[in-house]
């Protein structure tokens, strides 16, 4: 058995199904959400293999993976479930754990979801630009995209300046409120 199977974790699976909601016991290994998923193709672990490996404490196994930076959070495996587990929040709870503990195997995925919170936090809402320019800066992939920017603009698509939002500022306060430990 390899090492890192050995290594059984038995805080992790209360871990999961306290900031979760859901009763990962329940999961017996149908199958349903790995072949409903539409990125399994890219994944590392499936989803199903995922949920047992979260139920056997497998920390390290699961927050390192990629497959859970992948997800889109489709909701099918979700609607999948016979047993009516969210598995697409306990993959979203893994990602917020993951960068918690300091796994970003895609981090690509965390430059963009870090822009995007960053501007929604300083704007109440997206501003697209904001993002982009974010998201460039972040991962060094200067100009990349810079040949859409003029069609995008000309359509209305995306904006030089960010649009006003009344109570931006509460916004800001949920960001503030979760940035003080409230997580769950």
């Amino acid at each position: 058995m390899p090492d890192s199977l050995q290594k059984n974790d038995k805080t992790f699976l209360e871990e999961v199904e306290r900031r979760s909601g859901q009763h990962m016991v329940e999961c017996y290994q149908c199958g349903n959400c790995t072949a409903g998923c539409p990125f399994n193709f890219a994944y590392d672990l499936p989803v199903s293999k995922i949920m047992r490996l979260v139920q056997l404490g497998q920390r390290e196994a699961v927050l390192s993976c990629h497959s859970i930076w992948l997800c889109a959070s489709c909701q099918t495996c979700t609607a999948r479930c016979p047993n009516n587990i969210d598995v697409a929040k306990i993959v979203d709870v893994l990602r917020h754990m993951a960068r918690e503990a300091g796994y970003a195997t895609e981090r690509n995925v965390k430059a963009f979801g870090d822009s995007f919170l960053a501007s929604v936090k300083k704007h109440g809402r997206l501003h697209e630009l904001g993002v982009a320019v974010g998201y460039e800066m972040r991962t060094g992939r200067f100009l990349t995209d810079i040949d859409l920017a003029p069609t995008m603009i000309g359509k209305g698509k995306l904006s030089i300046r960010p649009h006003h939002l009344h109570g931006a500022d509460k916004v800001a306060g949920i960001f503030n409120r979760f940035n003080e430990g409230n997580h769950d």
